[in-house]
């Protein structure tokens, strides 16, 4: 029995409210959601909660679930779209690109980042502001591109894009300084 046959099986015992399948499809993806909410949200207490409201939405509208894609990448979508509108509620803040002409961004040369580790970067993306580290974690982290980020934002191409490149010109200035 190969692995997409095993999700379907938990699928669609999960569709008849099979507590303990809920639970394995839980289990199975709780933590790499988490993980998302926290890149997203930049505040663990608040990832938990939308993570926990998301497998809620996953259990409620699991009989929307075609197939169509793998059941983890259809859990994704619903956590992004939760982060999202969470962040909504947050005030998120976009600008659009027809409103700023962005100069060119100074190279920088690889001796300056050499010291830096992971966990400095990740804390440099904690930083930054909803929107950039929002924008920055779809399209470089969740493999997003600026089409999909803009109809998942409810924004246009130009401002996802103009927000990846402000997000990365700010993530530079924070790891030079």
């Amino acid at each position: 029995m190969n692995n997409e046959s095993t999700h379907r099986e938990l699928v669609e015992a999960c569709k008849r409210n099979d507590r303990q399948a809920q639970y394995r499809l839980y289990e199975l993806y709780s933590q790499a959601m988490y993980n998302i909410c926290l890149r997203m949200l930049n505040d663990a207490e608040e990832a938990q909660d939308v993570l926990q409201n998301s497998f809620i939405d996953v259990f409620t509208k699991l009989n929307y679930f075609q197939y169509k894609s793998t059941i983890g990448a259809w859990i994704r979508r619903v956590v992004i779209n939760n982060c999202i509108n969470h962040l909504k509620k947050r005030r998120l803040n976009l600008v659009p690109l027809e409103n700023y002409h962005q100069a060119e961004i100074e190279e920088t040369s690889e001796a300056t980042y050499s010291d830096l580790s992971v966990e400095k970067v990740k804390q440099h993306v904690q930083q930054l502001s909803d929107g950039y580290r929002t924008v920055l974690t779809l399209y470089l982290f969740e493999g997003y591109d600026h089409t999909e980020i803009a109809e998942i934002m409810n924004i246009s191409v130009s401002t996802s894009k103009s927000q990846y490149n402000r997000a990365k010109k700010r993530l530079r200035e924070l790891m030079i300084e």
